[in-house]
């Protein structure tokens, strides 16, 4: 794709309107995790050293077109203060002449972040006379909202029909290197690794990633399905009865294609769904009735673990188990930790995922993180985000 990075954009002295993903969640109108703005201030900086003269836009929440004082980006503007050692001075509105003169008495290398977007319908409906107003505020677009890249409002795609100069930020660059990259010209052996509850919530990522890896890795609740469909009883664990002959139909597809698919050998089942409930590790010929798995075992650790540490390329999306409860963290910390040591490219993706690296204190040893939930998951099937059509020149 032809997308120029805004280090490969003349921005010195100009005005320039940057789309970022400051939807962070706020109490009592403090930021609590600041991850995501963290995450664009490479961009941020790199255009204020440049003197660009620098408009900042966001969405927070879903107000659903209509001004909702909790959801108002002003904390983000202090925090944004704070981690930048400079004012971030903040608009009332996103769009209209206030705005316009703020922007336009911007002095080189001073920062304007606007209201939340979303308080105008005209930004989910990517309605032309939102976006105009907004392009009137820089002559040079840059995105960096990576997260938002799967849908197409006003700030992310209609914008950039009246603008003449757009480019990516580093953290969108980011993305579109690693995930994109990943698929497209995979170092090999290339280990895919999916977990999560559903089968139904990852079939075009199964189906898109059977013609690219030489290995599938499947864990968490989805993988009851897949053993249902070989035969086994599961007891009360999450099988999705409707797609019980999708998952005959993807092992099929995976061994047509010399894809090695892994299941779980060994699990940990409890009597409930509980933190507090009778639990113990068993195979899979020995799942005890009316139990329900919630991680996998040991012995599924070390398989998965051997099969990560060989591969050259990893992509992980999913958790092995409910990691959120102590007694069922031990699948997704192993394998995270396995990840983590790989010796090959490794990138992470999705929500939940995320979480577990971080809260297993092994983010900074991943190759790539990514920021996006919705919008990895749709570039992972295959798809075409809008988002980054849209920068495409």
């Amino acid at each position: 794709m032809a997308i120029r990075c805004i280090d490969e954009l003349q921005i010195d002295g100009r005005p320039l309107f940057l789309r970022v993903d400051f939807n962070v969640p706020v109490e009592g109108g403090k930021v609590k995790d600041a991850t995501r703005i963290e995450a664009a201030l490479p961009t941020i900086r790199y255009a204020l050293e440049r003197g660009a003269r620098l408009t900042v836009a966001s969405h927070l929440g879903r107000p659903k077109g209509k001004v909702v004082a909790e959801l108002s980006l002003e904390p983000v503007a202090e925090l944004l203060s704070e981690l930048l050692g400079q004012e971030v001075k903040m608009a009332p509105d996103c769009i209209g002449p206030e705005v316009e003169a703020l922007a336009q008495g911007l002095k080189e290398g001073e920062v304007l972040l606007l209201e939340n977007l979303r308080f105008h319908p005209g930004e989910e409906k990517n309605d032309p006379d939102f976006a105009q107003a907004l392009a009137r505020l820089g002559e040079v677009y840059i995105n960096d909202a990576f997260g938002t890249a799967h849908r197409a409002p006003a700030s992310t795609e209609g914008i950039t029909h009246y603008v003449q100069e757009v480019g990516c930020g580093f953290l969108m660059k980011r993305e579109i290197e690693y995930l994109m990259g990943a698929l497209s010209e995979p170092q090999r052996p290339f280990v895919a690794l999916l977990g999560g509850a559903k089968v139904s919530d990852k079939i075009g990522v199964i189906r898109h990633l059977l013609g690219k890896v030489d290995a599938l890795l499947i864990g968490g609740g989805m993988c009851y399905t897949f053993l249902r469909a070989q035969g086994y009883n599961v007891g009360r664990s999450l099988v999705e009865e409707e797609r019980i002959t999708l998952a005959r139909e993807i092992m099929k597809e995976a061994e047509a294609k010399g894809v090695d698919l892994l299941l779980p050998r060994d699990h940990v089942a409890a009597e409930e769904f509980s933190p507090d409930a009778q639990r113990k590790v068993v195979r899979n010929e020995e799942f005890p009735r009316g139990w329900v798995g919630l991680d996998i075992g040991p012995e599924t650790v070390k398989a998965f673990a051997e099969r990560i540490s060989g591969a050259e390329t990893v992509l992980w999306n999913g958790p092995m188990g409910v990691f959120e409860m102590a007694p069922f963290e031990g699948g997704t910390k192993g394998v995270a930790e396995a990840v983590a040591s790989a010796k090959g490219t490794t990138i992470v993706g999705g929500g939940d995922t995320v979480r577990a690296v971080t809260q297993f204190g092994l983010a900074e040893k991943i190759t790539h993180v990514s920021t996006g939930g919705g919008a990895t998951l749709e570039l992972l099937e295959g798809k075409t985000l809008p988002g980054i059509a849209a920068l495409d020149r």
